[in-house]
């Protein structure tokens, strides 16, 4: 789902396409949803948050538009908190922000 003002953008990292919507225009804020949602959490927050950061809204890999990996037991490694920092630090760079902040909820 598009919030108003936000625009879809896309980030494959080798493993993974992850998914997010993004817009506004100060420092770069990353909003992490929690289990089992999804970007859509945001839908509330994001639009005012915009009007002082450029807010990113992502589904983590295995959540809503993201791409869903095969899990590999016994350690299901394709859901780590690695593999998913890995998939963000990567999206957050492909729009141009090496650092950042980050807000999560639950899970993110």
């Amino acid at each position: 789902m598009k919030f108003d003002g936000f625009e879809a953008h896309s980030y494959s990292g080798g493993e993974v396409t992850v998914n997010c919507v993004h817009a506004g225009n100060g420092p770069p804020l990353l909003l992490l949803h929690g289990y089992p949602q999804t970007h859509v959490m945001w839908h509330a927050v994001a639009p005012r948050l915009a009007r002082a950061f450029h807010v990113v809204c992502a589904d983590l890999r295995g959540y809503g538009d993201s791409d869903k990996p095969h899990g590999t037991a016994p350690d299901h490694a394709a859901y780590s908190k690695r593999a998913m920092a890995a998939d963000m630090a990567g999206l957050m760079a492909s729009l141009g922000y090496p650092q950042f902040a980050v807000a999560g909820h639950d899970r993110g």
